[in-house]
């Protein structure tokens, strides 16, 4: 939308038109327009601005195909969650209507494969059992479970350092109690000498630490801190489905017959 809306009367038509001008021009091609809503909704919304009506008029008139020629290839497709937004002129233009709908225990087996295809995981890693308790995950909310569970080791390392650390000091500030109370002069300096030694002895180029394999423990940590960003009793999804009933793959718009198409 960003790309093709003008302040200029006139620019965001010419823009619409060098879409398909440019998709004719490398046909075979795929238009995808993402949040389809937000540029082709209904025209009947109260307080529209003018242009934004002949913008989204350019669009379908050259989505329609009338000034395409037989031999371009270009295919037009959309995607949102809000399909019920759509101007009754865009739905004309689009025969096939897909609902995607939340994946099963399978596809989410599927999806977690793709996700942690280059991940390290333990042997006995079991993706139907993670398939299994994310029921109700969308594809992204399994993108944040992976990512919520591949930070578990990472944790692990930090808190392990933390500790290291924090008993390294008490040694040190223990250590440094038991020599203050020796308040010869010989001995201060003796362990001024005693303190660069050690900092010689310690030295900055350590070994990186070893991040281990994840796990299914990482995946039920990880299932606490992320839930399903979608429910099936949301009204949102209870809006898609109807929708989908009518207007979707197999549905039935036309309910009844109208007068009019007698």
């Amino acid at each position: 939308m960003s790309s093709i809306g003008s302040k200029w009367f006139g620019e965001g038509e010419k823009y619409a038109r060098a879409v398909f001008t440019l998709a004719s021009k490398i046909s075979p091609c795929v238009v995808f327009i993402d949040e389809v809503d937000s540029i082709l909704g209904s025209r009947e919304k109260s307080g529209e601005h003018e242009a934004m009506r002949k913008i989204k008029n350019e669009f379908m008139s050259m989505w329609d195909g009338l000034k395409t020629k037989e031999n371009e290839r270009v295919i037009v497709m959309a995607a949102t969650n809000r399909p019920f937004d759509l101007d009754d002129a865009v739905l004309r233009r689009m025969p096939r209507r897909l609902l995607v709908d939340l994946p099963d225990a399978d596809n989410r087996q599927k999806i977690l494969r793709v996700i942690l295809a280059k991940e390290e995981l333990e042997s006995d890693f079991d993706f139907k059992a993670v398939g299994e308790m994310t029921d109700g995950f969308s594809g992204s909310d399994l993108k944040n479970l992976c990512i919520s569970a591949a930070y578990m080791p990472i944790r692990e390392i930090i808190e392990k350092e933390k500790k290291e650390g924090k008993e390294m000091d008490l040694s040190k500030t223990k250590k440094r109690a038991d020599k203050g109370k020796e308040k010869a002069d010989d001995a201060m300096v003796q362990e001024d000498e005693e303190d660069e030694d050690e900092e010689q002895e310690d030295p900055e180029e350590r070994e990186p630490p070893v991040i281990r394999a994840l796990g299914m423990e990482d995946f039920v940590k990880a299932k606490k801190e992320n839930s399903a960003s979608v429910h099936e009793d949301a009204r949102a999804v209870g809006e898609l489905r109807k929708w989908n009933e009518m207007y979707g793959e197999g549905g039935n718009a036309r309910g009844k017959d109208l007068s009019y198409f007698l």
